[in-house]
């Protein structure tokens, strides 16, 4: 499978001889697309043996013609389906207006989208950036200035309490705040200022905050580890314990928000209302690369001239797409419609359990099928799953992870729910034999 006209792959020893084509490109022809990326890229994504070439909406083809239903919507930056019609004709427009802006300057798609996220956000203020991780980062940038502005920490000394399990990004800084050596390993030097507790552990929690504290920072639900949700009270919990210490709570929903759970955001599941929230991937629906930090102005005006910038963030594309997709979610009631169908599907996928599937955990549209170890292989499943024509993927502690996009009808649903439950059952009844 590589995706090249035959009738060209039949004729390129003859251009060869005759001297139309290099070897190299005889062999990149003759080569499948995933030898070529092997050649030419490094080995940082262990990915199953499928090229994807176009999508609408919920499913996706390859370059064979292979239909799948896309079950993991780009790690949530899907959640309005792909190609979105408000969105490419927000993109394409804009590209024919105005692609970038030094930020020395104004533009004008930044006012009308800071308006809209903040009605939205119901946050007074957005710093927008471009990758969840940047806007991550920019939270933290800010939090520890705010630490040592109010709380009056000796400079250098700032701490931010993290969770076991968490991903906030790949940059130098958020695997410096993870708990995964896999992350780390022969990255060193690497950030100081993280302290470590277990994830949904609130008196470890209490029990870290330090004069030197300045916030604590927290996936509500942890996305990356398979769908892990906090014990109740655990969100509600974090807020009482900084509103009594003085400290921020920091949210990141660069994954979790935006509908994926039922929620705006997903602390909201619990009535907490966090002080910085970093948020990112279907803010732009996949299209364009647009994240924002979000916080009121006590927590936003720590930034002054030249202490923060980025030469794309807030850019007039990225401006533009994200105004439209915030109009998507506004206009179709996507988190209201994650939230109902969320609550639907739960009895049939807790239905599962038993046999090879362990557990299940799940909000809103966003679920992990856990497997049991000694029944099963979570990433042989996810294979079989994927042969099958599911999109999806596992995760660390023997778990697949589905989280498709908003817009998913209620036929593909059920239909993405049939195939996994008969994989699921038949992985069982061969496993029992």
């Amino acid at each position: 499978m590589n995706g090249l006209q035959p009738a060209r792959r039949g004729r390129t020893r003859e251009y060869l001889i005759a001297g139309a084509i290099s070897e190299e490109e005889a062999i990149m022809i003759t080569t499948s697309p995933v030898d070529i990326e092997a050649r030419y890229a490094p080995n940082i994504n262990p990915t199953y043996p499928v090229i994807l070439h176009r999508a609408a909406d919920c499913t996706v083809w390859d370059v064979d013609g292979k239909a799948y239903l896309d079950m993991l919507a780009g790690f949530s930056a899907l959640n309005l389906g792909h190609g979105h019609p408000a969105l490419i004709d927000a993109l394409t427009d804009q590209a024919k207006r105005l692609t970038l802006a030094a930020r020395v300057f104004h533009h004008s798609r930044s006012a009308p989208l800071l308006e809209r996220l903040a009605r939205f956000s119901g946050y007074e203020k957005a710093l927008l950036m471009n990758s969840g991780a940047e806007a991550v980062e920019t939270m933290v940038k800010a939090a520890r200035r705010y630490g040592y502005r109010t709380r009056n920490i000796p400079e250098g000394r700032a701490e931010i309490i993290v969770f076991t399990g968490n991903f906030h990004g790949r940059t130098l800084g958020m695997i410096s705040a993870s708990s995964t050596p896999r992350y780390k390993e022969g990255y060193g030097p690497l950030l100081p200022g993280f302290r470590m507790v277990p994830y949904g552990d609130l008196e470890a929690t209490r029990q870290a905050v330090t004069p030197d504290t300045c916030a604590v920072m927290l996936e509500a639900v942890q996305g990356r580890g398979g769908v892990v949700l906090p014990p109740d009270g655990f969100l509600e919990g974090v807020r009482q314990l900084c509103d009594e210490t003085g400290i921020l709570m920091l949210a990141d929903e660069v994954q979790a928000g935006l509908g994926r759970t039922g929620y705006r955001f997903a602390v909201e599941a619990e009535n907490v209302r966090a002080d910085g929230v970093a948020i990112g991937k279907s803010l732009s629906g996949g299209i364009y690369p647009v994240s924002a930090f979000l916080a009121d102005a006590p927590l936003m005006d720590v930034f002054t001239p030249g202490s923060h910038g980025s030469t794309f963030g807030g850019n007039p594309m990225a401006c533009a797409v994200a105004e439209a997709a915030l109009g998507v979610f506004e206009e179709e009631d996507l988190i209201a419609r994650s939230h109902r169908l969320g609550r639907e599907i739960l009895p049939r996928l807790n239905a599962m359990k038993g046999g090879v599937v362990r557990d299940v955990r799940a909000r809103g549209l966003w679920f992990a099928l856990v497997i049991d170890p000694e029944r099963g292989n979570a990433r042989k499943l996810c294979r079989r799953l994927v042969d099958a024509g599911l999109l999806c993927d596992a995760c660390p502690g023997e778990a697949i992870r589905f989280s498709p996009p908003l817009t998913i009808t209620g036929h593909d649903l059920t239909k993405a729910l049939d195939i996994m439950e008969e994989i699921m059952r038949t992985e069982s009844t061969s496993r029992s034999e």
